[in-house]
């Protein structure tokens, strides 16, 4: 009989601490996830910001076959965030995304930030958090010069429109001229490519894209002015308010000392 009270007095005890372990293990946890980095001191803390661009965009980020490296008005703006929040342009390491990869990569922790001729769009700010407008850009129409094609009216039944899947773009065309067919690709460089094959009509997309096409082929001309308002953004996963602070105050001080104008020359030129 004082055994079997012994053992029970003994089990008593064991399932207390064994309770108390639990609540200091399960507050333990409370303590870690409280203290969690954000986005912006996970940067801070590898020393170095990830940022997903385009490699095939021209003017605003295209792989230099000579050199290997990514080139353009978004990869300048990159390094420059990088320059400010690490203070080192050579701080940032770049993905390639494209129009279809560029959010799925960001919510998957492969990327910090998208730097990559996006459009801020009410639908977009559902899935991520957006800077203020970075750049400009308005949706165009490119053709072969000596086409028909000479605006939004001519694209009828029958006319083909090349786009970019994922794009705003590919959705704009639709609503604006519906009874054409619009054909998508993966990139720009393979819509390009199909139009200069004589796959479709007309290639649509940003205004600031279809520059660097007709600067890269002569034969190609943007016709019919724009018909939307694309304002860029730089796009980071939703909730890191820290983070859009951060790249908000670099944008802000890149306008006010000069160095955005000075990379939009550079790049944009003329257009």
């Amino acid at each position: 009989m004082f055994k079997s009270k012994t053992s029970k007095i003994a089990g008593i005890l064991l399932l207390s601490a064994s309770m108390l372990l639990s609540a200091c293990g399960k507050g333990g946890e409370k303590e870690t996830a409280g203290t969690a980095k954000n986005a912006l001191e996970q940067i801070k803390a590898k020393d170095k910001i990830v940022i997903g661009v385009k490699y095939d965009t021209r003017l605003f980020g295209l792989k230099n076959p000579a050199s290997g490296e990514v080139e353009g008005f978004d990869i300048d703006i990159s390094k420059e965030l990088a320059k400010d929040i690490l203070g080192d342009e050579k701080k940032v390491e770049f993905k390639e995304v494209t129009s279809k990869t560029r959010i799925p990569m960001l919510n998957n922790g492969d990327i910090d930030a998208i730097v990559a001729t996006m459009t801020i769009s009410e639908e977009r700010k559902k899935e991520v958090d957006f800077s203020d407008v970075y750049f400009e850009a308005g949706q165009s129409l490119l053709v072969k010069k000596g086409s028909l094609i000479k605006g939004l009216k001519d694209l009828k039944k029958g006319t083909k429109v090349l786009a970019v899947k994922g794009s705003t773009s590919a959705i704009n065309i639709r609503e604006k001229a519906p009874d054409a067919t619009v054909l998508e690709f993966e990139n720009y460089t393979e819509a390009f490519t199909a139009l200069k094959s004589g796959q479709g009509d007309a290639l649509t997309t940003d205004d600031s894209i279809l520059y660097g096409m007709a600067d890269q082929d002569s034969n190609y001309e943007l016709v019919g002015g724009t018909f939307t308002e694309e304002p860029y953004g730089i796009a980071v996963k939703k909730g890191n308010k820290e983070l859009v602070d951060a790249i908000n105050s670099a944008l802000k001080k890149m306008k006010d000392n000069g160095k955005y104008d000075e990379i939009h020359k550079k790049w944009i030129k003329s257009h």
